[in-house]
């Protein structure tokens, strides 16, 4: 089992910190490291949802991990998650080829979709579409990935022997986040590398093991992430609750700073639960 540190939401302002926490973690032995966000930030108290969710300043993936990569030697970079539809695809396969290169393959993306339909209108997409692009959106980006030069015509993409001219050399995971509703699982097993769920995934990894069967796809290739709090919020054995993740199925356990914590503070917590549950995880 494979663990991971998150970078908090409301450390993103603090470029020094961000760099600090990625190379600490990374000479820690974590596998990855995850950020979220979106593309815009709305004023605080406009949606009856956490401020962290929508009211902070957010840094584009790319750009951060790009830096972050030359701040680390092999510590994973995952997007948890991306909204995939909010972007053109052509252009998330671009950046995602380079940052897969720059990185020396360490780049994992994970995307889903998203409610905020006013983020969706001020980057000229349709919210009412996004499911269905999205799945083309797999598509796509998995063939320019592929092959140098792509004919595709879709209901949202035309690709007239057009690509990205070269193939990426490494492979760059697509991990799916989303609830578990038996549509959303079946998304996931038939198009994505990985579930990034948003509930504990351990009750349902058997039924999107037999989704993808039915689908053709070996259940044991899809990886499976799991979140664990920190400090405060942390489970009161944290290494059994590893052991029981690990045994429903998890692949994948990403530790999560304390709410509120700085990265100081945020960091030492990671370190501390890690050193907790390396030995359930190994």
């Amino acid at each position: 089992m494979r663990i991971g540190g998150a970078l908090a939401l409301d450390w993103m302002a603090d470029l020094q910190a961000l760099e600090h926490v990625t190379g600490a973690l990374d000479d820690a032995g974590f596998d990855s490291v995850s950020i979220a966000g979106h593309v815009l930030t709305a004023p605080p108290g406009r949606y009856d949802r956490p401020a962290a969710t929508y009211a902070l300043p957010y840094r584009d993936p790319f750009v951060l991990f790009t830096h972050l990569a030359g701040a680390s030697k092999s510590i994973r970079l995952r997007t948890a998650i991306l909204i995939l539809p909010l972007y053109p695809t052509a252009l998330i396969a671009r950046q995602a080829a380079d940052l897969s290169q720059i990185s020396g393959g360490r780049l994992e993306l994970g995307v889903s979709i998203s409610w905020q339909e006013a983020e969706y209108a001020a980057l000229g997409q349709d919210v009412h579409v996004r499911g269905r692009r999205f799945e083309e959106q797999l598509e796509v980006l998995r063939l320019l990935w592929s092959q140098p030069f792509v004919t595709f015509h879709g209901r949202f993409h035309d690709f007239d022997d057009l690509g990205l001219g070269v193939v990426p050399e490494h492979p760059i995971p697509l991990l799916i986040g989303c609830s578990p509703q038996e549509r959303l699982l079946r998304r996931v097993a038939r198009l994505g590398d990985g579930w990034l769920p948003v509930v504990d995934p351990t009750e349902h990894v058997q039924q999107l093991h037999e989704l993808a069967r039915e689908a053709g796809r070996d259940p044991a290739a899809l990886e499976i992430v799991a979140r664990i709090g920190t400090g405060p919020a942390a489970p009161p054995d944290p290494a059994a609750e590893v052991a029981r993740l690990r045994a429903g199925g998890v692949t994948d356990v990403t530790l999560s700073p304390p709410p509120g914590s700085s990265p100081q503070e945020g960091l030492a917590a990671m370190l501390a639960a890690k050193d907790a549950v390396a030995a359930a995880a190994a």
